[in-house]
C-alpha cells in the first residue's frame, strides 16, 4: 500500500522563483474543469512524516485512514464540528508537482491528501461543491481556508507563498482547499475525478 516515505518534512529543497511561477500560470489555469484525475495520495502517519500510498480509504468520520488528521484537531473544534471542514487537504497536482520539480516523495511535503489534476479554482469549486472520486468516495470543499504558511515557507519557498497567498493564487486555489468526505470509499492515484 505504501509506495515511498518521505520521512523529514523539513528537508532542504530547491525553491522556485516568483518568475518561474509566474511563468507556470498557463499550465495551471489548464486543468481540466469537469473530469479530471487522482494524481498521488498522501497519509501522515504522524507529525514529520509523509507515505505516498498506492491505496487509500476515505472514511467520512475519520477521513483519510491512517492519517493524523484527527489527532491533530483541538477538543473545541471537535465539539463544535469544526474539525470536519478540514477533514482532508486537496491540492492541485500541476501546482504541487511544479514545486517538487516532478518527485513525488517532494510532491508529498506540502501537507495534503489528494492531488488532483483539475481545476481547484473558486470559480469552478464554489465552497460546496462536489467531488466522486474513483467509483465510490464523494468528498465536498469547505468554506475553511487553506494558505501558504511558514511550513509552506520552510519546504517549497517564501516565492511560493508569495504566489499561493497573492489574490490570484487564491482565487485559483493554488495553495489547495480542505474538504469533508460525503461519502467513503477507496481512492488510488489514476481514479478519474469528477464535479458532481
Amino acid at each position: 500500500m505504501v509506495t515511498g516515505q518521505t520521512g523529514r518534512v523539513d528537508q532542504p529543497l530547491p525553491c522556485r522563483t516568483f518568475a518561474e511561477l509566474t511563468d507556470h500560470l498557463d499550465v495551471l489555469r489548464a486543468a481540466p474543469s469537469d473530469t479530471g484525475t487522482l494524481e498521488l495520495v498522501v497519509r501522515r502517519p504522524s507529525n514529520g512524516t509523509r507515505e505516498v500510498l498506492e491505496r487509500g480509504e476515505l472514511s467520512t468520520t475519520d477521513g483519510l485512514l491512517g492519517d493524523n488528521w484527527l489527532r491533530r484537531a483541538t477538543s473545541r473544534a471537535i465539539a463544535a464540528g469544526r474539525h470536519l471542514d478540514a477533514q482532508v487537504n486537496v491540492m492541485s497536482a500541476r501546482m504541487a508537482s511544479f514545486l517538487a520539480y516532478g518527485d513525488p516523495e517532494r510532491q508529498a511535503l506540502a501537507g495534503d491528501q489528494l492531488y488532483l489534476d483539475l481545476d481547484v479554482s473558486v470559480d469552478n469549486l464554489p465552497t460546496g461543491a462536489r467531488l466522486a472520486i474513483g467509483s465510490d468516495a464523494v468528498i465536498e470543499v469547505t468554506a475553511k481556508p487553506h494558505n501558504g504558511c511558514a511550513k509552506f515557507v520552510r519546504r517549497f519557498g517564501r516565492d511560493a507563498e508569495r504566489f499561493v497567498n497573492s489574490p490570484e493564487g487564491k482565487q485559483l486555489r493554488l495553495r489547495g482547499f480542505n474538504a469533508r468526505v460525503v461519502t467513503a470509499g477507496v481512492v488510488r492515484p489514476g481514479d478519474s475525478v469528477k464535479r458532481l
